[in-house]
């Protein structure tokens, strides 16, 4: 474990970054150091059987990240599960908006173990109200019919693009401190930025971006799916604001993810390249729905996602 790691494991919320860690040209702390800290956070502390306690990054934003608890929860559901039972699928909604200054107690019902599948049900508690749930359904691995769509062609290598940091140069005065928060994971634009992109005004309801967690992370398949399900929350409801040309912080734009689901469908690490695909096929009545899949890079559709987001544009 190096120094970072061990670090993070003592204050997953708090943990100095180290030397190890390098600042981008955008002042973006980036490495093995921060993917570290991510691991930290979602090794949650077990209070009792089916109760656990996950904490929120110092430098977080007035609420916590839903792709945070997301993960979080998942981490605790699997702590309860055989470890050859794999995730494949979860359900799950944003109820209130979480406070990061504020420990979560993620609560494990274990609604069934069956032969082959073994269901829980996760409540994130804070102060004594619910801000979130999620089902999750787990199997024992077994043969089967086998199919997937194959992945969109002419897609760039991820080494061919500019990294995040690189999109946002110049643009701290346009969204402030969010722009210099340490990036756990590596995120490379196939398609325009919506920052970008927005100049030219509405466009193919479409975002599409390489990511991967920016430093190697342990063998452990359930840590890698739920680097993924906290990944999965960064870009996906990009697709529905590039079809009306507007961004956070650009536009008058409220914004808030309201349901998550996502389904596993083969294996996968999390610190390889991995393309998100996303598009919106609908948006109506204050709320935009964005569906997301990821290919690992030699073309394997791994998993599905699905999220319905709160959107106001303001006039």
């Amino acid at each position: 474990m190096t120094e970072a790691a061990r670090a993070a494991a003592a204050d997953p919320a708090g943990a100095e970054l180290g030397e190890a860690a390098f600042v981008d040209d955008a002042g973006i702390p980036r490495g093995q150091p921060v993917v570290d800290r991510l691991v930290a956070l979602l090794d949650l502390e077990r209070i009792e059987e089916n109760i656990f306690r996950g904490v929120s990054p110092a430098e977080s934003p007035v609420r916590v990240f839903g792709g945070q608890v997301a993960g979080q929860a998942l981490v605790a559901a699997g702590r309860t599960v055989p470890e050859d039972r794999h995730v494949h699928s979860l359900h799950s909604y944003f109820i209130r908006p979480g406070d990061p200054s504020v420990p979560i107690v993620y609560d494990v019902d274990r609604t069934r173990d069956g032969k082959s599948f073994t269901t829980r049900r996760v409540v994130a508690v804070q102060r004594g109200k619910p801000i979130f749930s999620l089902s999750a359904s787990f199997q024992q691995d077994e043969p089967g019919i086998d199919h997937a769509d194959p992945m969109p062609l002419d897609v760039p290598a991820p080494e061919t693009l500019p990294s995040y940091g690189q999109t946002v140069e110049g643009l701290a005065e346009v969204f402030g401190d969010a722009v210099k928060m340490p990036r756990p994971i590596d995120v490379r634009y196939v398609t325009d930025p919506p920052w970008v992109s927005r100049a030219a005004g509405p466009r193919e309801a479409r975002s599409q971006v390489w990511m991967r967690a920016d430093g190697s992370l342990p063998d452990d398949a359930l840590l890698h799916v739920c680097m993924v399900a906290y990944a999965s929350d960064l870009t996906l409801l990009d697709a529905v604001l590039a079809r009306h040309g507007v961004y956070w912080g650009l536009d008058k734009v409220v914004g808030a993810s309201l349901d998550h689901a996502m389904w596993f469908h083969r294996r996968f690490r999390a610190d390889e390249w991995l393309l998100y695909d996303c598009e919106s096929p609908s948006a109506s009545g204050g709320r935009g729905l964005a569906t997301g899949r990821f290919f690992t890079r030699d073309g394997e559709l791994v998993a599905t996602v699905v999220q319905e987001g709160l959107l106001r544009v303001l006039d």
